[in-house]
């Protein structure tokens, strides 16, 4: 390079030009390059200052370095940040510029100041920026007493004034990350003032300083390591200050010597991937903790401390996170992981980073199969839709997501391989998933959807065809997850032809019989010749390209793309047999004698009976309008979530009839109620005692989120079908499970009139398909109707 100047400062560009050079045996690495480029910064400073008269202690001037040099982290082109302090003499302007034109003029970046320790300390409290510089302040030449003097005053100002200035600090960094973007997903990623950057640790550590969070941990410092050599080596390729890596030259850097332990950018990425989010999950973390650390003054230190407030089952909201219960432990609660993160995500508070640390440390692997608590949980969590990003980052940092699903490892990080795909395979299959819990209402079984979009790609990362492997992946994975082999099957199909759809609508013809055929030979192939649940399987596979698409970038479910797929699917669907609903059979023998007691004196009948994981409710009383919906909002006042439902009516001797409901349900909060207790609720309620509708009410809104609620994921569906097996109408419900939904749906049938025969309900995760036979023909107008009242109880949330 040139040098332009006084010849001051050459040496000190010569020096450094020889640190530079690419090749020979003094070739330094990126992290000796920065410590020699310290040191020879360090040294050229210190002689400048003693040449020019700067002494030593009681000299009340004193030369001290902030930024990279101040943090001994200096690249090869980044620019010095010096202040120059002094104790209020006079002629100090002359001797600063005596020591900055040599810098100037030799073509250094030089970001330059001059303080008395009050200006300095002033400055720290105005100017974010400023403080943020000074907190890292470093001596180098001159009055050290000085020196130590200024950084101690600058640090107890900042610990002082950290609670006024906090929303500052947040409201830069959120836009500091918006505006740059994550680190870890761009494909260029800025890796100073990206979101996972180097300046997020800078701000872990000011947090630190305020003594309002531990200093970073060891995974974090690992990263800061990774992200300084890469933009070490990125300066000394360019020959001048960059922080954005470029896809072109990150070859050339993961093959530097450097990076003996990287094969290529792909594997640079990855590694840039890995700590980038250990660096941004440590920031989010730490702002959450630092707010709740914030000291307490005034009115606000005579406010009551946050009372946990029981969110479900071992789970509590404290200060604003989600946390543990006293007395909940992971070791005797295996779903407790998957519930602390579906109730996450679900009131959209963030989990606390002590109950992380607590889950991590006390937590087993789940014994196989899952219990059946676990995989309700799991579906919960993967239906609330974007909310599960976070959490499911949260997870995964800490090791509990890996523990869930060991094949994890595989896709963490791995970058992708076109350009098309804006995020790492593992954060792709989370923003399927995503999309996923929109598209739920869609399908027939939205458990599987969920599921399948999860590790669609689960293959990747292995060698070979990912579709093929990711088949016998999932294969082990429902197996491990409880799921019943036809179940295990369809997932296994969904993986193996998640591409069938895309691929044939778009490199064949569609209108073509001959590609409905073969897409449909090739689907009975997998899950066999029954052609109802080759309907299922093409309704998955159309859901999932959708979600895919979405998760994979913006622009790629175009218009075009969602016409041919959705066209393909549909003639696919229209080229199978109906699929009949099968007509209830009798009720189970060993409710005679509820039956009979019906008979006998008119009363509702309950009995209770567990199993490892849920429990059966069986009710039965006389049939007549208001009897589902009242046994359901029953149910759920005693706070017990309904996984299935069936009813079936059974004829009575004096011509009337009794009603016979079958609930599997779990407990939301403690044990299973008295059967007792129950039954005098049912009696109280048909005799008009008891306000089911004002009860209901008050315990949604007792257990609602105490933020905002997270967005709907996927508005409810109604869809008509007519079962011939019945002679019935079918409605069928699609939608987002809350409490007391049942009992709103069969009360709004009833209110309209419709006389039920039977129904179907499944609750999967957080969504339902719920059925009901309809007596009848209704015509158009009264489907409409009917539509309208049953969506309008379903949408409807709890009044405050």
């Amino acid at each position: 390079m040139t040098v332009l100047g006084s010849g001051e400062a050459a040496d000190l560009v010569k020096a450094k030009s020889v640190l530079l050079e690419s090749n020979g045996r003094h070739h330094h690495g990126p992290e000796a390059l920065r410590a020699a480029l310290v040191d020879l910064h360090d040294f050229w400073l210190a002689s400048r200052c003693a040449t020019l008269g700067i002494g030593g202690e009681g000299g009340g001037v004193a030369l001290v370095a902030v930024g990279a040099l101040g943090r001994r982290d200096l690249c090869p082109y980044s620019d010095l940040d010096l202040v120059l302090l002094h104790d209020g003499r006079k002629g100090i302007d002359p001797l600063a510029e005596q020591l900055w034109y040599p810098l100037w003029d030799a073509g250094i970046g030089l970001d330059h100041s001059v303080r008395t320790p009050g200006q300095a300390v002033q400055v720290a409290t105005t100017d974010l920026r400023a403080a943020l510089g000074l907190l890292e302040a470093r001596h180098i030449a001159g009055d050290g007493a000085l020196s130590g003097k200024v950084r101690d005053a600058v640090r107890q100002a900042w610990r002082a004034g950290i609670r006024s200035r906090f929303d500052e600090i947040v409201e830069t960094t959120t836009e500091r990350w918006r505006r740059n973007g994550d680190v870890a997903h761009r494909i260029e990623p800025d890796l100073k003032s990206g979101h996972g950057g180097l300046r997020d640790i800078q701000l872990v550590d000011a947090l630190a300083t305020a003594q309002l969070v531990d200093r970073p941990s060891t995974e974090v410092v690992e990263a800061r390591t990774l992200l300084l050599n890469v933009r070490t080596e990125l300066h000394r390729l360019s020959g001048r200050s960059r922080d954005v890596l470029r896809a072109q030259d990150a070859d050339e850097i993961a093959a530097s010597v450097g990076f003996t332990d990287v094969g290529d950018r792909f594997d640079l990425a990855r590694a840039l991937s890995g700590a980038a989010r250990a660096v941004a999950f440590s920031a989010e973390v730490g702002l959450r903790q630092a707010r709740n650390a914030l000291p307490r003054r005034g009115l606000a230190a005579l406010r009551r401390a946050p009372v946990r407030r029981p969110l479900d089952s071992g789970v509590v909201e404290h200060g604003g996170e989600v946390g543990l219960a006293r007395d909940a432990s992971a070791a005797k609660d295996p779903a407790l992981v998957l519930r602390v993160a579906a109730t996450a995500a679900r009131t959209g508070l963030p989990i606390s980073a002590g109950t992380l640390t607590r889950l991590a440390d006390t937590a087993p692997e789940l014994r196989t199969p899952w219990p059946r608590a676990a995989l309700a949980e799991l579906l919960a969590l993967l239906g609330t839709g974007q909310a599960i990003v976070d959490v499911i980052e949260s997870l995964d940092r800490t090791g509990l997501w890996g523990r869930l699903f060991p094949e994890w490892g595989a896709v963490r990080d791995l970058p992708p391989r076109d350009r098309m795909h804006v995020w790492t395979v593992d954060r792709h299959l989370v923003e399927v998933s995503a999309q996923a819990a929109r598209l739920t209402t869609r399908v027939s079984r939205p458990d599987l959807l969920l599921v399948g979009a999860l590790l669609h790609d689960i293959g990747k990362g292995r060698g070979g065809d990912h579709s093929v492997v990711g088949e016998s992946l999932v294969r082990q994975i429902g197996d491990r997850l409880g799921m019943r082999e036809s179940d295990v099957e369809m997932l296994a199909a969904m993986v193996r032809h998640h591409l069938l759809l895309p691929h044939t609508a778009t490199r064949r013809d569609p209108e073509d019989p001959a590609t409905v055929t073969r897409v449909l030979d090739t689907l009975r192939a997998a899950v066999g010749v029954d052609d109802e649940r080759v309907a299922v399987l093409v309704e998955l596979l159309d859901a999932l390209a959708e979600a895919d698409s979405l998760g994979t970038g913006p622009g790629v479910w175009s218009p075009w793309r969602r016409t041919l797929i959705q066209g393909l699917a549909g003639r696919c669907l229209s080229a199978l047999d109906g699929r009949p609903f099968v007509e209830p059979g009798p009720p189970d023998p060993a409710y005679k004698e509820m039956i009979e007691a019906v008979v006998e004196d008119g009363a509702p009948q309950v009995r209770f009976s567990t199993g490892d994981d849920v429990a059966t409710v069986a009710v039965a009383l006389p049939d007549g309008r208001g009897a589902l919906s009242a046994v359901a909002g029953v149910v759920a006042l005693h706070s017990l979530q309904v996984h299935t439902a069936d009813v079936a009516i059974t004829p009575a001797g004096d011509g009337g009839a009794v009603a016979v409901l079958t609930f599997a349900v779990t407990p939301r909060f403690g044990g299973l109620p008295d059967p007792a207790l129950v039954r005098s609720d049912l009696i109280r309620v048909r005799a008009g005692s008891l306000g089911l509708p004002e009860a209901l009410a008050r315990k949604e809104r007792d257990y609602a989120p105490s933020t905002p609620e997270v967005e709907r994921t996927a508005p409810p569906r109604v869809l008509w079908f007519d079962d011939e097996a019945s002679g019935a109408v079918v409605l069928e419900l699609r939608g987002t499970d809350r409490i007391g939904l049942l009992h709103h749906v069969t009360a709004a049938l009833e209110r309209t009139g419709v006389d039920l025969v039977w129904a179907r309900v499944e609750t999967l995760g957080a969504s339902i398909v719920d059925s009901f036979g309809i007596a009848g023909s209704p015509d158009r107008a009264a489907r409409r109707e009917i539509e309208r009242a049953v969506l309008a109880a379903a949408a409807a949330r709890p009044r405050g």
